[in-house]
């Protein structure tokens, strides 16, 4: 299909072919016939990408900031990673679309295909043929509706959400600043309310669009005359309402608000304005009202509704971001509205790049409502692409899943050592784009492809976690190696499945357990080796602070950090003892902050078959200054620390020797078990440990659930 990209460290807009999105439960496939761009949005993103990098650092503090503190607790390698991996990437642009429903996997049952749709999202509506979009974020079109004007649904929503903050009455005066698109909408929507509107803006020409279609009155803002205007438009009171629906890099719009209103009103803002308020003499003395408005309404932000398809109650929450899509759908179609004024122009999807010379101001054209039309093609799309003819080495690598981590520490690993075949993610521009920067032979968005391919004899999975036993089963049962990025599964039932698959399949299986390959952690266990004697471990792990509606947090999809995390420092206790954990007992902090997670501030014991202990304190409120793992070991009068993979200390014969060995054991890891298909045919990491690993987690959160120590069956 071919979907509208921009390259996010170069700048460059283009239209590619890319493979179709993929759909799963909650979501909806929806063939797009209209897009619309939104000029002030779209605008913003377009400029960070095509400027400079040290422009971008100045037009994103925030993740200058970000960098700076991962500079400090990683180092500058896994940092340069980090920011190299973020910056050669692929942004989809467009959040506004209309078309029709190719298949449904929606909870409540209520989209079918055919059906006529109006989509929204960041990532989801995007300006491409075809689109998958979570059920809350998709709203029935009306029969009387053209899908040209069902495009301009997302933009309707988030111009009602700032009049629903601003709380019109019948007869009121409001006024407008700033007459873009939002602008536009919601002055039409006031009328609409039975509210005397007036428009206000920079340009003349938005003025006399306004004036001809949306408001009762508009001005210039340069007029000399501006609040004597005002002042006679309002009968000498003022306004009761301001909605400010302006994008400036200055206050002027709050300052002009504050003038206008008569006591105690309402300013709502809608645009992105400079907040800097002034507090004398109006704001002050007038008893100003100051209200944000959040984008197209409640569930906004919020990943339980528009991820998870999780709704508001209707008696709690009158309007969502979906009724009020639903609600601008039907002003629409009882025309109440008109958006057919502001369509200014069309432009095929082949041709959409030259519509951001408008958005860009690279041309004198007058641009306000910009259409992207598709072609359809009765549903004729390829889910994958082909880019190259396969070239088939003796590991052959079908890669299922690959975001920051995978980019950064197993794809660069890989190239170059074996033969990369597909690789498949959910979004078809993520596919597309790994595949590009990685040598991939194709891409898509469906691993059965990967799974039935005769090529393809090893897969690796870098996917949310609670797919990792799903996809391992799949592909050993296929007779092929697996590398499956931690946890190898998030409930027993998972754990299960890979053994049975494991019992009938040929491939080796290895799980992302980096740690025990690291440099300093085999140079240490060297060192540490005695008679059998059994060792005390320490571990103390600065996490940091994941909020609760992370997607590692939750427990059907990450499982929590105790199984998606703790792993990796329970197989490093398994690797250093050479034992079986068989007992455990863990409490976790007691906290009435709802934002935190009562499973990630933890303490646990882990009891060893040979009489090993380890003690591990790993926490998600600490300072983010404070290094993240400081790990002790003690044996046979011998003594070891591993300081954050950087380096570490043996303690022996009272002599202290540090030993100055960096990296967490990516390369090594993935080395390891690439000789091991090419020479050994034995799994690098026992199979018994993974399944230790494994239980000793799962029954980690049994004993915090039960307050008793677990004892570990295996």
């Amino acid at each position: 299909m071919k979907q509208l990209i921009q390259n996010f460290k170069s700048g460059e807009l283009y239209v590619d072919e890319v493979p179709l999105p993929s759909l799963s439960k909650g979501f909806i496939l929806v063939e797009n016939h209209c897009s619309l761009i939104s000029s002030g949005t779209e605008r913003g993103t377009v400029k960070v990408a095509q400027a400079s990098l040290l422009g971008k650092a100045k037009q994103r503090p925030d993740l200058v900031a970000q960098v700076m503190r991962n500079l400090k607790k990683e180092g500058f390698t896994a940092t340069f990673k980090k920011v190299q991996t973020r910056l050669d990437s692929l942004k989809a642009l467009g959040y506004s679309t209309a078309g029709v429903v190719m298949a449904s996997m929606d909870t409540d049952h209520r989209i079918k295909p055919g059906d006529r749709v109006a989509c929204a999202g960041q990532d989801y509506a995007s300006h491409a043929e075809i689109v998958s979009v979570p059920q809350n974020l998709v709203a029935r079109v009306p029969e009387n509706v053209s899908f040209e004007e069902a495009a301009f649904t997302t933009l309707g929503a988030i111009a009602l959400q700032g009049i629903r903050q601003a709380e019109p009455q019948l007869g009121e005066y409001v006024c407008v600043i700033g007459l873009g698109i939002l602008g536009q909408l919601t002055g039409q929507m006031l009328k609409a309310n039975g509210c005397k509107v007036m428009g206000i803006d920079l340009s003349s020409r938005l003025v006399e669009l306004a004036a001809e279609h949306s408001t009762d009155k508009s001005l210039i803002r340069s007029d000399l005359d501006l609040l004597g205007h005002c002042e006679a438009f309002t009968n000498g009171q003022g306004f009761d309402s301001i909605i400010i629906t302006a994008a400036a890099p200055t206050n002027d719009p709050l300052v002009l608000a504050g003038e206008i209103a008569r006591k105690k009103a309402r300013i709502v803002i809608v645009g992105a304005v400079k907040m800097d308020i002034p507090r004398d003499p109006h704001y002050y003395r007038k008893e100003l009202e100051l209200r944000m408005s959040c984008s197209y309404g409640p569930g906004r932000y919020d990943t339980s509704y528009e991820e998870d398809g999780v709704d508001y109650p209707m008696a709690y929450v009158r309007w969502t971001e979906q009724r009020n899509m639903e609600a601008f759908l039907s002003l629409l179609s009882r025309k109440l509205i008109n958006v057919k004024p502001l369509i200014s122009h069309t432009f095929d999807v082949d041709h959409v790049t030259e519509a951001y010379d408008l958005v860009l101001g690279r041309t004198t054209e007058p641009s306000v409502g910009i259409l992207v039309k598709y072609p359809q093609r009765d549903g004729k799309y390829f889910p994958d692409i082909m880019l190259k003819k396969p070239s088939v080495a003796k590991i052959c690598v079908g890669f299922i899943g690959a975001g920051s981590f995978a980019q950064s520490y197993l794809l660069p690993n890989l190239k170059g050592k074996v033969s990369l075949h597909t690789v498949v993610t959910s979004k078809g521009i993520n596919a597309k784009n790994v595949a590009d920067k990685f040598g991939f032979d194709s891409c898509g968005s469906d691993p059965a492809k990967i799974f039935e391919s005769q090529e393809i004899n090893t897969v690796f999975i870098a996917t949310p976690h609670s797919s990792h036993s799903v996809y391992a089963a799949q592909a050993l049962k296929m007779g092929k190696h697996v590398f499956v990025e931690k946890p190898l599964a998030i409930t027993y039932e998972g754990l299960k499945e890979v053994e049975e698959a494991r019992r009938l399949g040929r491939g080796l299986l290895m799980v992302g357990f980096n740690r025990r390959f690291a440099p300093i952690s085999r140079n240490l266990k060297r060192m540490l080796k005695n008679n059998g004697d059994p060792l005390i471990m320490n571990f103390r792990v600065n996490a940091g602070f994941i909020p609760k509606d992370h997607w590692v947090q939750k427990e059907d999809v990450g499982g929590g950090r105790i199984v998606g995390e703790i792993c990796h420092f329970i197989d490093l206790m398994i690797y250093f003892s050479d034992s079986r954990p068989v007992s455990v007992f863990a409490e976790t902090m007691r906290t009435p902050n709802g934002l935190r997670s009562l499973d990630d501030t933890l303490a646990v014991t882990i009891r060893f078959e040979n009489g090993s202990v380890g003690n591990m304190v790993y926490v998600s409120n600490g300072d983010n200054a404070m290094p993240k793992e400081h790990l002790e070991f003690f044996a046979n009068g011998k003594s070891g620390i591993i300081n954050d993979f950087q380096y570490g200390t043996l303690f022996q014969n009272n002599r202290e020797k540090v030993l100055k060995l960096r990296g967490k054991g990516h390369l090594e890891e993935v080395d390891s078990f690439l000789n091991a298909i090419h020479l050994t045919s034995q799994e690098v990491i026992p199979f018994h440990e993974l399944v230790w690993t494994t239980l000793a987690s799962l029954k980690i959160k049994e004993s915090i659930a039960t307050g008793l120590p677990q004892i570990i069956e295996g």
